[in-house]
């Protein structure tokens, strides 16, 4: 099995998983760069896994399907271009490289889910869409501070091993925010001089690992006492014991940073 991130828009990444013959992809926003890249490889689309309803992770959606002939799965709550398998934490799809367990992970949106197979490659592999990004995670566009923090918790409990796959090449501007909470972090300082290398040469600095993660990423690390205190140096009245208020803060922070 392949994994594939697929460059689309100015930011964004379609992840393309493939065995050589059939494929699946996640959150195609535009069907143009996986139809070519279908075409180059020849590979047959098997399957369309969607995260949640934004219209970079779905506009490429009915294009495919019609092209494809794919059938689509994607969250139960959240409003997407029909035909749609919905699925919902604790499902399985079974589908190229799984099954698929389903995990809600709300906060960017009301209904954002995750994916994760331990069965796709050597390590395991996590599709987050917008939920968590390479030292950050999603704006709160529509769920809670304490929704995010408890899909956060749910994915930073996975083995350290999993490799994560954001939707979006962020990775360079988290890394800089997470070193103004934490700038004694020698582990977040080698992080980012290994992506800024990767950038300059091209590269993404995508997938992580969930290990990675939970050293470097401040939204993952709202118990550690350097990053509670940084939040409450921005947010007076933050709840020091409190990971939601916490996360509450660093989100805000980070919304002007």
């Amino acid at each position: 099995m392949n994994l594939l991130p697929i460059p689309a828009f100015s930011d964004n990444y379609i992840w393309l998983l493939h065995d050589g013959r059939q494929a699946v992809v996640v959150d195609p926003g535009d069907a143009e760069p996986v139809l070519q890249v279908l075409r180059q490889r020849g590979l047959e689309l098997q399957g369309i896994l969607v995260t949640h309803h934004h219209a970079d992770h779905t506009g490429g959606v009915a294009a495919l399907r019609q092209a494809c002939r794919a059938p689509v799965w994607g969250p139960a709550h959240e409003q997407l271009p029909e035909p749609v398998q919905r699925v919902q934490g604790g499902d399985e799809v079974r589908l190229l490289g799984g099954p698929w367990q389903v995990i809600d992970v709300p906060g960017h949106t009301s209904g954002h889910i995750a994916y994760y197979s331990t069965h796709a490659l050597a390590q395991p592999v996590l599709f987050c869409g917008d939920t968590l990004f390479s030292g950050g995670c999603g704006r709160l566009f529509e769920g809670t501070p304490a929704q995010m923090q408890d899909s956060l918790a749910a994915l930073a409990a996975l083995p350290g091993d999993t490799q994560v796959c954001c939707a979006h090449e962020y990775t360079l501007s988290n890394l800089r925010f997470a070193q103004a909470v934490e700038p004694n972090n020698a582990q977040l300082a080698q992080y980012l001089e290994h992506c800024q290398a990767l950038r300059q040469a091209g590269r993404p600095t995508l997938p992580s690992t969930m290990q990675t993660e939970r050293e470097i990423n401040p939204f993952l690390r709202t118990r550690q006492e350097q990053v509670i205190a940084a939040a409450a140096r921005f947010d007076p009245q933050v709840q020091t014991q409190s990971p939601a208020s916490v996360l509450a803060a660093l989100r805000q922070w980070k919304n002007v940073f």
